[in-house]
């Protein structure tokens, strides 16, 4: 019989004073979001480097409830040619991504990031469109934008029918791949070509340090430069510069930053905070989205980098003095965007940006596999080889094969995972797995990158069934933490990891009823706080040289308790 779970979900605000919602809107690795409005409709993008399917779309109404609908690149021939996913190398792939609507046509436009495998060879920096006219697709093959060099790509679409380009490069070298400096050009999205003059329009507010992500906004004729600054660590800024053209020149905002958490303690509970694009509502008023990184272990969080919402309004201030006739001087002035105008930093509560439209919190994951196709979270770590898995080879089962090799940099291995979207959380699964050759394992795994991971796994040894983790730090080996022979297993295992008190408790049990304890490990030392976020899932490898049977997984669950 199947397993029954049902989620209650509660407004969030019921537990709260005010009416409020909770940061980050969307949880768990989703960085650089990217927004756009159509009608009463949010449609939100995030980078997904080598994961795929890549450019997941997350759609709302109320800006704070967000689902799922989508991904940009679900078809491996999408990402199987310029646009490589298939060995890209690990913190490579889709960079930074821009959604926008126009004219009935949904566009994303975005960089894949490619260092090839022989040594000397120069990194890639592919820069691509795709579009649909419905944002949960299908979506179109990648349009690649020829010389156009550097990551981070924006599409303006101007009121005079022209659309432009916007990019990245290095500063003064306008071929080169680079950040730092702010390009603009002409773009015919009919042939997918650039057209007419490249123009180096910016160089920050700090004069090149890092300057990436751009966005182009008209407002009120005034054309509007946001850039993230400083990186993507402690010193992240979203900075602004505004022009009467296009081509330039831009005036810096005086009050830059905009939005930053440089000035705040490394102690505070969300650091990072950049690489932010604005959203107009209908009825006028203005929201940013922004990544940041929780600091939910002393610096950082497992979840990485994640999308976060906070209010905006504009005011007036001087860009600069000229002088209209000789001798005599006046303010030129812009309205600028003021983001958190009551703090000036992202809050983990916040006003509800429409009353009575509550943040129903739910982060909960189940899936019994009974659909005949993959659950939209499901993940794999670069385009998958054909016939890794199977939904239909045992009705009500995911059967993963078990691949010959395990965890490796730039390869295609036996793993399928979701999102971790909590520090603190249980995660479980109910497995079936008889391996008839020594060697092979199939389980869990918790991944941050092919260089920091845990597995937690069934393994073959000869005639003997061993239950074993293993954990590959950031640095060092591969080092066995536990392990011990089940001695009355009969191919049916549940696995249990439990994250709580800055520790995982690994549990396991073999009727489904009474679970006894593994092992556990302290929690910041297994996973480190890389910027991109783990994901978790079942994990199946062969012994090395042939593949191993396979595993079939009956039922997943996730819970994750947020840290209020």
């Amino acid at each position: 019989m199947k397993k029954i779970i049902v989620f209650l979900l509660f407004p969030f605000s019921l537990f709260a004073q005010e009416p409020t919602f909770i940061n980050p809107v969307i949880p768990g690795g989703h960085p650089d979001p990217s927004i756009c409005r159509v009608g009463e409709d949010f449609y939100i993008v995030n980078s997904t480097f080598e994961l795929f399917p890549g450019l997941p779309i997350h759609h709302s109404t109320d800006l704070v409830n967000w689902e799922l609908i989508g991904y940009g690149l679900d078809r491996p021939d999408q990402a199987s040619g310029a646009v490589n996913l298939v060995d890209v190398q690990a913190n490579g792939g889709i960079h930074a991504p821009s959604i926008r609507y126009h004219d009935g046509t949904f566009y994303v436009i975005t960089t894949n990031v490619y260092s090839p495998r022989e040594p000397g060879l120069p990194g890639e920096m592919v820069n691509f469109v795709i579009t649909s006219t419905d944002p949960s697709g299908p979506w179109s093959d990648p349009h690649v934008i020829e010389g156009a060099p550097g990551i981070d790509p924006d599409l303006f679409f101007d009121d005079d029918g022209k659309v432009y380009f916007v990019g990245t490069h290095d500063p003064g070298n306008p071929d080169k791949n680079g950040i730092g400096e702010i390009w603009v050009q002409e773009l015919d999205i009919k042939e997918w070509k650039l057209t007419g003059e490249r123009h180096s329009i910016w160089r920050g507010a700090c004069g090149g340090c890092c300057v990436e992500g751009p966005h182009i906004y008209k407002v009120d004729g005034t054309y509007y430069l946001l850039v993230a600054e400083g990186g993507t660590s402690y010193n992240h800024a979203v900075m602004l510069s505004a022009s009467e053209d296009i081509a330039g020149p831009y005036e810096s905002n005086p009050r830059n930053p905009v939005l930053t958490s440089r000035h705040l303690s490394k102690n505070n509970w969300v650091h990072s905070t950049g690489h932010a694009d604005l959203v107009e509502l209908a009825d006028g008023r203005w929201y940013m989205v922004c990544l940041g990184i929780r600091n939910d272990e002393g610096g950082a969080s497992n979840m990485g980098r994640e999308t976060f919402l906070v209010p905006v309004t504009w005011e007036p201030a001087i860009a600069r003095w000229v002088e209209t006739e000789p001798g005599k001087w006046e303010p030129l002035e812009f309205m600028w965007p003021v983001a958190a105008p009551a703090t000036g930093k992202v809050e983990r509560h916040d006003a509800l940006p429409y009353p009575g439209k509550f943040q129903y919190y739910n982060d909960a994951f189940y899936d019994n596999f009974d659909s005949d196709r993959l659950h939209l979270e499901w993940n794999f770590r670069r385009v998958p080889k054909e016939n890794i898995y199977s939904l239909t080879a045992r009705e009500g089962f995911l059967r993963l094969y078990a691949e010959e090799r395990g965890i490796a940099q730039r390869e295609q291995y036996g793993f399928i995972g979701f999102r971790q979207k909590e520090s603190d959380f249980e995660y479980a699964m109910q497995m079936e797995f008889d391996p008839k050759k020594s060697s092979c394992e199939a389980g869990m795994a918790i991944i941050q990158n092919e260089m920091n991971y845990i597995t937690y796994t069934v393994r073959k040894e000869n005639r003997t069934t061993i239950l074993r983790v293993e954990i590959k730090p950031q640095e060092g080996d591969q080092q066995t933490i536990h392990e011990q022979s089940l001695d009355t297993y009969e191919g049916k295992i549940f696995l249990k990891v439990v994250a709580g008190n800055d520790r995982y408790t690994y549990k396991y049990s073999l009727d489904g009823t009474t679970y006894d304890v593994f092992t556990e490990t302290a929690d910041d030392v297994v996973i480190c706080r890389d910027y991109i976020g783990a994901t978790m899932g079942p994990y199946a490898v062969g012994d090395g040289k042939s593949k191993g049977g396979f595993a079939d997984i009956d039922w997943v669950y996730y819970k994750g308790y947020p840290r209020r």
